[in-house]
């Protein structure tokens, strides 16, 4: 018997619970702006079936519980205690394998940036030397447009129309992906390729972003590809590690490329690994913590061989790509504590309101920039806007300094006399990391109060406009750059005003990086041993925690960090929060519960099975027995794969030696859609005996039970779907995380 499910269930997200390729991208034109993401970030969308409501959620869940079927149990009998050593050796390698190669491709992505900025800044450097003489600059401005219209053009089309989700940082994607949500083509070579590529071109435009946040996503895609021994994308299957071949399985590895990640970018692994806890993890056991800090510890020391040999430097001075120099000791007074605790608030107010401009702007770019070459276009007038402010502040501020006392390297002299060089022009003049750099370490009177003002007045609103192109970019650096720039100046206010203190502005410019970061990003206990860790000053700790704790709580005032407001105002993804909404408290089961519901019988004709799979875009049901109790769980690509193999009960004697738990994971990661099953005529009356498949006696709750504690069930157990039952054991409802969002509160 078929109970027939209300359009407004969530029994399963749209498509199939796997990365197949029946997923498609949208456009934004084809979905309205408070259904879909707005940012052109991740316009990675799965279509609805025809069947499937508008308001239905576009998103799916990844399956983090184990089908434990019979299947499975038989897997286990066959194993011996040996095979689960060998397995646990294997988990190692690959996590170091994972450590390794994250580090390779940050040093690719260093390399390629570096070789390529030097041919354009020190072409732009000669070219205004040459025309200022004769005071033509415009030639070095053209010049300078160009290279960034030439290098962005390439990877704004490499992101728009060969793999949109590379766009971005990549960061909230991996976030929504470890908390159980499936985002397509996330994971896939194809999309690390446009994503390196992508980066490179991006730092190498002009652009007012980095390579740092991008590195997460790498790591993350990397991770992925590894644990799996085999690429279907090249389609080779190398016939190893297939156990760990699950949605389970790979989400510990994910964590780990993550981490490695923020180790290659930050030469920080016990920030990595904060990070993963912080950020983007869900689920957390002491053995993945232990893989994570390999994998990051790993991750940084390849790197900082590789880097250090590279640059010939004596010993292992490059831990990471964003290198901060060696910082002297930093004291402080406590009264000075009172200014930290003021700046973090700064940081807070500037963060909200960097946080609240950017998310309008990606709403007007939803509406307005629809057309993949408009989305190529608007990338391309912001690389030419940059090159444009850049110009202006260049050629109208004489700050000039005398050479020698800065380590620049593409001084330009530009109005200034003989051996010195402008200050302004250093700061444009070299990639946003070298900027930062400076801002730590240039020695007092190195930039004028004027500049620096000018500096953040232009780069502040220039971020924020980048932040939501078609590009890859990473917002970590230029977040910095624009707090380092407003926390300097603070700090040569203060020295002007008192300079019997004698304070050393680079100070004020790590304290105002850490509280800009801080309240844009919203992060804590990560940021600070980040920052910990690449500054390699512990007794600075005290005043960097102070002041991300004050921007977080002043921002959380306003509204959310950019990465939990991009996930749930523009694109709302049914992410599973810390803790429930206050308006769930009073409620259960019944109330958030979806009804009636689509159950299937333990033994079903296979055109029913097949009519419910075409009619039907639900990802789970219920199996019941012939009195309708719950005796079991099936899920959608369980059902296809029996179709497909023609799974049935006439004919078991055929196959039921060969099946095992291979042949379900052999189709991992792309598992078929119905549309790849052909169901002849002579197979409609077969029957599909579930017994063998089905989870048996999965998770249920009464109508009764309250949703605090099923929430906490969802997140303890990383469950997709929960019956709910009667006292007598029948289905009453199914409940699924997006039945959590508040805006699909019953």
């Amino acid at each position: 018997m078929i109970k027939k499910r209300s359009t407004g269930a969530s029994a399963a997200l749209v498509d199939s619970g796997d990365d197949s390729d029946e997923e498609i991208l949208l456009d934004n034109e084809e979905l309205s702006v408070n259904q879909v993401e707005i940012n052109t970030h991740i316009p990675m969308f799965i279509r609805p079936e025809p069947t499937t409501p508008p308001t239905t959620s576009i998103y799916e869940s990844l399956d983090y519980e184990v089908v434990e079927n019979q299947l499975w149990n038989q897997d286990r009998q066959q194993r011996s205690q040996k095979f689960e050593l060998l397995k646990d050796f294997f988990r190692w390698i690959v996590f170091i394998s994972i450590g390794i190669a994250t580090a390779l491709v940050a040093c690719f992505i260093n390399i390629l940036i570096d070789q390529l900025s030097n041919v354009k800044y020190n072409f732009l450097k000669h070219s205004v030397d040459s025309n200022v003489m004769e005071g033509d600059l415009a030639i070095p401005y053209l010049y300078w447009m160009l290279t960034n219209v030439i290098a962005v053009l390439i990877g704004s089309v490499l992101v728009t129309y060969v793999e949109p989700v590379a766009g971005g940082s990549g960061i909230p994607q991996v976030k929504c992906y470890l908390n159980g949500i499936k985002i397509p083509r996330l994971i896939r070579i194809k999309t690390l390729a446009v994503k390196v590529v992508g980066v490179a071109t991006s730092v190498i435009g002009g652009l007012a972003g980095g390579k740092e946040g991008p590195m997460i996503h790498s790591g993350a895609i990397i991770a992925a590809g590894l644990s799996q021994g085999k690429s279907t994308t090249f389609g080779m299957d190398f016939g190893m590690l297939q156990y760990f071949r699950d949605d389970h399985e790979k989400r510990d590895f994910v964590v780990g490329g993550a981490a490695a990640g923020v180790a290659a970018a930050f030469g920080a692994p016990i920030g990595g690994v904060i990070f993963s806890l912080e950020e983007v993890a869900s689920f957390w056991n002491q053995s993945l913590i232990w893989r994570t800090m390999v994998a990051s510890v790993i991750s940084s020391f390849t790197l900082n061989i590789v880097l250090s040999t590279y640059y010939g430097l004596s010993g292992l001075v490059y831990p990471g790509l964003f290198n901060l120099g060696k910082f002297e000791p930093l004291p402080f007074t406590y009264i000075e504590l009172f200014a930290f605790v003021g700046m973090g608030a700064i940081g807070g107010l500037l963060g909200a309101l960097w946080n609240f401009a950017n998310i309008k702007l990606s709403m007007l770019r939803g509406r307005f920039v629809k057309k993949k070459w408009s989305k190529v276009l608007d990338a391309l007038l912001i690389a030419a806007l940059s090159a444009t402010f850049g110009s202006i502040l260049m050629f109208t501020i004489n700050d000039c300094k005398p050479l020698g006392n800065d380590p620049i390297k593409y001084p330009v002299q530009l109005f200034c006399e003989d051996n010195e060089y402008n200050a302004v022009a250093a700061l444009w003049f070299q990639t946003p990391e070298a900027s930062v750099k400076s801002l730590f370490h240039d020695p007092p009177g190195s930039h004028k109060i004027l500049s620096l003002a000018l500096f953040v007045l232009v780069y502040y609103p220039l971020s924020c406009l980048t932040f939501g192109l078609n590009v890859s970019l990473g917002i970590f650096i230029p977040t910095l750059l624009v707090g380092a720039a407003w926390g300097r100046l603070i700090g040569m206010t203060i020295s002007s005003i008192l300079p019997a203190l004698e304070l050393h502005p680079g100070k004020y410019a790590l304290i105002g990086a850490a509280a800009q970061l801080g309240g844009v990003l919203r992060m804590t206990i990560s940021l600070s041993v980040i920052l910990i860790e690449s500054t390699g000053n512990i007794s600075f700790a005290f005043p960097l925690i102070v002041t991300l704790i004050t921007a977080k709580w002043v921002g959380d005032l306003f509204n959310e960090g950019i990465y939990d407001t991009q996930i749930s105002t523009l694109w709302r993804v049914p992410m599973l929060p810390w803790s429930l909404e206050p308006s769930f408290q009073n409620l259960n089961a019944f109330d958030i519960m979806n009804h009636p519901v689509v159950t299937i019988k333990i033994r079903e004709k296979a055109k029913f099975i097949y009519d419910i799979l075409k009619n039907h875009s639900f990802n789970g049901f219920p199996v019941v027995d012939e009195n309708e109790c719950l005796i079991g769980l099936v899920l959608r690509w369980q059902l296809v794969v029996i179709l497909r193999r023609s799974l049935y009960h006439e004919k078991k004697k055929f196959w039921v030696d060969k099946v095992s738990l291979e042949t379900f994971r052999s189709e991992y990661p792309r598992y078929p859609s119905i549309e790849t099953v052909n169901l002849n005529m002579d197979k409609t009356e077969y029957t599909v005996d579930l017994e063998m498949f089905m989870k048996p006696a999965p998770h249920s709750v009464s109508r009764e039970t309250s949703v605090p504690r099923i929430f906490q069930l969802f997140r303890a157990l990383g469950l997709r779907h929960l019956p709910v039952v009667s006292v007598d054991n029948k289905v009453m409802g199914i409940i699924t995380r997006k039945d959590f969002l508040k805006h699909h509160n019953h």
